[in-house]
This record gives structure tokens, C-alpha cells and sequence, in this order.
């Protein structure tokens, strides 16, 4: 392509820390890719902790600035979150623009928003983000030339623009807020109708829309094989095995570092998780590594409220794998998760029976034991 943007990425290792920064590096790159964007270069750099001006060392922001000239890269993106400081400091230095990796993914979810609710959702999002930005380079660039009884130059500019954003704000989260008790007036009449809610939930492009699909008999539901396919919430009725029906949630998908904007803004879409009355997690098996997956899946639902739902683990994709593989990792996954883990297909639609017999089954108990602990009460 002739006009294909070029990036060079910026990584840093703590030392000492558990996190697998070539990992992260491999899922930037993806999430790069998304948005058309290639990486043509890393820079790596060891350190207890980020340098506060400039993240990685001064020095190696200069030798970074000849390799982005060699590469012809015009985007600098670092695989970790930046202080508006950092950002102003590496943007000076380096003479490119410059992106953090919330950024990154706040721009995936921008491209992926086609209903109001999403779009509503991710401005707030960007709002939140860029507000602490400005409100940092806004002092910075205040400093200099800034006499007494002055205000310096530039803060004008910068609090006019900051004010404008959380005035926007503002109006965004009032109207996220009507979607917000819409969302809870619906759940609350599927409550009083005693049909019981199951959420779908995991790893960004697990094939979560695909199982929902698979359970539904639904072809119009839209599945594609890439990041953050659905920010909307899908949900469907599927008639359970003893002729009942539940509800089925196909949410928004998870990924590691995810921006504490995003969850605070997709607050309405995520309650559909964390109101839920059971979770399938569903697990890609051709993730570098699945278990790492799992704990970043339940790290968001702790974050979310969810940690406490009842769940089953879904390991999907199994037709892309030999039977080795899949004994060994159901094992590790029973063992890890400490919950039934479920093989299926979603794609070819294999054991999607037993996964809704197992469903059946897991709803029959949690109700079982609400009626005994109900029951204790009224002998109580």
C-alpha cells in the first residue's frame, strides 16, 4: 500500500515484574494491524520503572529518533499507559506523532462502533482520556515566558478546549444514563417473568458472537474474525433442553490493560455481565497462552462487579486442535479455573448440546439452593 502508516513501538521491561512484554508487543501489533497501521520496529529498554519525563531514558528516545527516520515511520506507539508529560516530552524529542496503548485500543472500539449506544460510549471514553492530557500540557506549556500576573502562553487555549470536553462529557454520561436505567427496566421485567440470563463473556475475538450464534440458531448474528467485533450486547432466546428458555448475552470482549475509560463508559453494556445469572468464559485454545487469558478474563470481571457469578468454561476452537492438546488443557483449565470446562465448537456447532444440558443443569442447581437457603430463612 503507498500510503500504509508505519509505526515503531516503545516497550519497556520492569524488572522484576510478572508481565510477558513480548506478549503485549505481539497484541499491540494486532491491534495496530486493525487500524491498517504496520510495525516496522520495537525499541526495548530494562528498567525498575519508567523514567517520569520521558518513560524510557532520554538517550534512547535520541537513537530511537534515527531508527524512525531509517524506517520511515511517521507513528511512535508505546505498549503501556503515558503521563501527559511523556507524551509532550517523546513527542518533542522523537518530532512524530506519539500513542499510548489505551489509545490504541480506544481507537479499535471507535472504528468498531456503528449503533448511537456504542458511538455515545467511546466518545465518553475519548473524553475522559484526553481531559488529564490537556490538563497536563496545559501547565506545561504555560511555564515558559510566563511573567508576573500573567497566565503564560497557551493555558487560554488549553482550558478552553479542557472545559469544552467536560462539558461534552457531561452530556455524554446523562445520556448513557437513560440507556443505563432502560437497560435495568428490561432486566428487571426478565426478572419478574423468572426467565433466567446467561452472559457470554471473554477474550476479544474468542468466538464468543459465533457461540451465541451456534446457540440461537441465528445466522443473521454478525461474527467476523477480528478484535472487538461486537460492543453492542446481543441478546437471545434459546430454548433450553427441558423445553425452557433462557437468555442469552453476547457482551463486549475483554483484552489485557484494558483502559479504565472504556469500562467506565461501556458501564451500561457491562452490567448485562455482572447482573447476569450464570457467565460461559469462553477460551480461545490458539492464544499464546489461554491460562494467562483466563486470569485477564476474571481479572474484568472483578473489576466489573462480576467476580461472584456461578460460570462455566468454554473452551471453544477445539477442532483446531489435536487430542493431546485438548486433554492437556482441559486439565489445566479444570484445574486452574476450579469450574466444569466445557469443549465445544462454536464454528461447527460441535457439542453445543451438552453445553446447554450442563447450562440446564447449573441453573437447576443454583435454583435448588436458593429455594433451601430461602426456606432457612422462613424456619429462621
Amino acid at each position: 500500500m503507498v500510503n500504509e502508516k508505519k509505526a515503531v513501538l516503545i516497550c519497556l521491561e520492569r524488572q522484576g515484574a510478572d508481565v510477558d512484554v513480548d506478549l503485549l508487543a505481539e497484541e499491540l501489533t494486532l491491534l495496530l494491524a486493525n487500524l491498517g497501521i504496520t510495525v516496522v520496529g520495537r525499541v526495548d529498554q530494562k528498567r525498575t520503572s519508567p523514567d517520569p519525563a520521558t518513560f524510557i531514558g532520554k538517550g534512547k528516545l535520541y537513537e530511537m529518533k534515527a531508527l524512525i527516520s531509517n524506517l520511515d515511520a511517521s507513528l511512535v506507539v508505546c505498549n503501556d499507559s503515558l503521563l501527559p508529560t511523556q507524551l509532550h516530552n517523546i513527542r518533542s524529542i522523537l518530532e512524530v506523532e506519539v500513542w499510548d496503548r489505551p489509545f490504541v485500543i480506544m481507537k479499535i472500539f471507535e472504528a468498531r462502533a456503528y449503533s448511537a449506544e456504542a458511538k455515545l460510549q467511546v466518545e465518553l471514553a475519548l473524553c475522559k482520556y484526553e481531559i488529564p492530557l490537556l490538563k497536563g500540557l496545559g501547565r506545561q506549556m504555560s511555564q515558559p515566558g510566563g511573567g508576573i500576573g500573567t497566565r503564560g502562553p497557551g493555558e487560554t487555549e488549553f482550558e478552553r478546549h479542557r472545559r469544552k470536553l467536560e462539558r461534552r462529557a457531561k452530556t455524554l454520561q446523562h445520556k448513557l444514563e437513560k440507556v443505563r436505567k432502560s437497560r435495568f427496566n428490561s432486566r428487571k421485567r426478565r426478572k419478574r417473568n423468572d426467565i433466567p440470563t446467561i452472559a457470554i463473556v471473554g477474550y476479544t475475538n474468542s468466538g464468543k458472537s459465533t457461540l451465541l450464534r451456534a446457540l440461537c440458531h441465528d445466522d443473521e448474528i454478525y461474527c467476523a474474525d477480528k478484535l472487538f467485533a461486537t460492543l453492542d450486547p446481543k441478546i437471545r432466546r434459546v430454548k433450553l433442553p427441558s423445553g425452557k428458555f433462557a437468555l442469552f448475552a453476547d457482551t463486549v470482549g475483554f483484552i489485557r490493560k484494558l483502559p479504565i475509560e472504556l469500562v467506565a463508559a461501556f458501564r451500561a453494556t457491562l452490567e448485562e455481565v455482572s447482573e447476569a445469572d450464570l457467565l460461559l468464559i469462553v477460551i480461545d485454545p490458539l492464544d499464546k497462552d489461554p491460562l494467562e487469558s483466563l486470569t485477564v478474563v476474571e481479572e474484568t470481571l472483578n473489576q466489573i462487579g462480576a467476580a461472584c457469578i456461578p460460570r462455566i468454561i468454554v473452551l471453544n476452537k477445539v477442532d483446531m486442535i489435536d487430542s493431546g492438546q485438548l486433554e492437556a488443557l482441559l486439565e489445566r483449565l479444570a484445574m486452574r479455573s476450579g469450574s466444569e470446562v466445557v469443549p465445544v465448537s462454536a464454528l461447527r456447532k460441535f457439542n453445543v448440546s451438552s453445553l446447554l444440558k450442563r447450562i440446564e443443569s447449573s441453573l437447576m442447581q443454583m435454583d435448588s439452593a436458593s429455594r433451601s437457603l430461602t426456606d432457612t430463612f422462613k424456619l429462621a
